[in-house]
């Protein structure tokens, strides 16, 4: 049956035995490990050593032996494609990084995003085409493929050479982010190692149905994130899904590197939708039928949970998804209510 794992940003606060050991106890069997990009290697403090030594690479795996979970991936969330070298340059080399690392400890899936670059030579910030109803914007999504497709056909071929599917989540503000996206990409560059990262959050609030995206893209789906949202009517009725009232933080206030001098945002305060815990946006049966697609495409296939909900504490919100997961589990006829913790 498809195993059940925890994205370990969420789990970034405590060393990797802990965090382990905090997998173990929710009764799950997985995590995956952040490799760069967005995020650092906080669990592979080793990660260039790994890449060179054998003793520095069963000295890491040796801390999952005998736990009752292994790595359920690795994951290297960045824009490879960014026109500022500072950003691009940085991300793009850890995604290799990253494939090769997964060829050295026995992993298959490397998660990423497929980037997205400037609108023309010399650009200085990404252009996100959202509805390209001008000549002009056709243009640009012509010369954003061109640039995609020669980064990921060296990605593809690393990944080849060492057994490795890279998984593009489809997300917003990237080249690729739908059903027909990661199709033309594929296509574009006559890719063999780059399938998708299905994370059902990005498409629920872009009305899309990740059921039917699963069903759709069939094999093509090598890796999945359980993460949900919940939309406010109140508020998207006005705004919309594509709301953009999001705040500067300033230097003094906490706030997270994207890279470069790029930072998180404050999100909206009257927001259009935001990320809940697994269940709080979409019921255990919808999540039985999300399982049951997944299943159907490979009864093996990881489904990690993200957690990103800010009314809950870590192992709170982690719990009440997995207590949705394992429920929807059951109603989808694919094991117990309850994995046994340690």
């Amino acid at each position: 049956m498809v195993r059940l794992g925890v994205y370990n940003a969420i789990l970034h606060d405590r060393s990797l035995d802990e965090a382990i050991s905090t997998v173990a106890s929710l009764g799950l069997t997985g995590i995956e490990m952040n490799t760069g990009g967005f995020l650092p290697a906080t669990h592979i403090p080793t990660l260039s050593d790994i890449l060179v030594s054998d003793s520095a690479r069963d000295d890491f795996l040796g801390k999952f032996e005998g736990t009752s979970v292994e790595i359920a991936g690795l994951n290297c969330n960045g824009n490879p494609l960014h026109p500022n070298p500072v950003i691009g340059d940085k991300h793009g080399g850890d995604v290799k990084t990253s494939v090769q690392l997964a060829g050295r400890i026995g992993q298959t899936r490397v998660v990423t995003m497929s980037g997205l670059p400037g609108g023309e030579p010399g650009a200085k910030f990404p252009n996100w085409i959202v509805n390209a109803w001008n000549s002009a914007h056709l243009d640009v999504l012509d010369y954003q493929y061109d640039v995609a497709v020669k980064y990921w056909r060296e990605v593809d071929a690393i990944a080849r050479d060492n057994g490795v599917k890279v998984a593009l989540e489809l997300h917003p503000q990237n080249v690729v982010f739908n059903v027909q996206s990661i199709r033309e990409l594929i296509e574009r560059g006559k890719l063999t190692n780059i399938g998708v990262e299905l994370d059902a959050s990005h498409l629920f609030w872009q009305q899309m149905d990740p059921i039917a995206v699963v069903r759709e893209l069939g094999d093509l789906v090598v890796h999945t994130a359980a993460k949900d949202i919940r939309v406010n009517p109140e508020f998207a009725r006005l705004n919309g899904v594509l709301d953009n009232t999001f705040r500067r933080l300033d230097p003094s206030e906490s706030r997270t590197n994207l890279g470069g001098d790029e930072w998180v945002n404050e999100w909206p305060k009257n927001s259009a939708w935001d990320f809940v815990a697994v269940g709080k946006g979409h019921p255990a049966e919808y999540w039985a039928e999300f399982l049951q697609a997944v299943h159907d495409v490979d009864s093996e296939m990881w489904v990690n949970i993200e957690h990103e909900d800010v009314s809950l504490g870590r192992e709170e919100g982690l719990q009440f998804a997995c207590n949705t997961l394992f429920d929807a589990r059951t109603l989808a006829g694919l094991g117990s209510t309850v994995q046994e913790p340690l």
